[in-house]
């Protein structure tokens, strides 16, 4: 089962959940990117950026919560597998035309399973935790954009975005 783009690999023939088994699969390197982002008031962006909201550095804070999200991500989301990551990196800019910080994060190993759930899971954590860290300034935040944009490896091959 799963071969088949259209299949859900964690539902068995049943329609019970289930955890895929991986076992047989060939060790190959992985790597996944996803973006997302938090728009806010210019103002907002401003304090951030200058580096006086009350709770802190927003975007260093933010950075090493995705980072440890993902290495959470199997503790989260019930049927992922935990995995041992070679690297994550999760990357947060300024965009003025938005207005607001802009996130993606990069997960790797050398493994049997993928790992967009671990990008993913990095970037949702760091949106939420500028939203966290500067909600008392601007209750108005809106996070969104949250999607896979690539990813390599693995028996089902490469993909990316093409919106991206």
């Amino acid at each position: 089962m799963g071969d088949d783009a259209r299949t859900l690999t964690h539902i068995d023939a049943a329609g019970e959940a289930h955890m895929v088994d991986v076992g047989d699969k060939a060790e190959t390197v992985r790597i996944a990117v996803a973006e997302g982002f938090v728009r806010m008031l210019p103002a907002t962006l401003d304090l951030i950026l200058k580096g006086d909201a009350k709770k802190g550095d927003v975007i260093g804070t933010a950075r090493l919560a995705g980072i440890m999200a993902a290495k959470q991500t199997s503790s989260l989301i019930p049927l992922c597998h935990p995995l041992m990551l070679s690297k994550v990196s999760v990357e947060i800019r300024e965009d003025h035309a938005l207005p607001g910080l802009r996130i993606e994060a990069m997960a790797k190993l050398t493994g049997r399973t993928g790992v967009e759930m671990e990008a993913l899971t990095a970037v949702s954590v760091a949106c939420l935790t500028i939203y966290d860290m500067a909600k008392a300034v601007d209750r108005e935040m809106e996070i969104g954009g949250i999607r896979l944009v690539e990813k390599s490896g693995g028996r089902s091959g490469d993909y990316k975005r093409r919106d991206g």
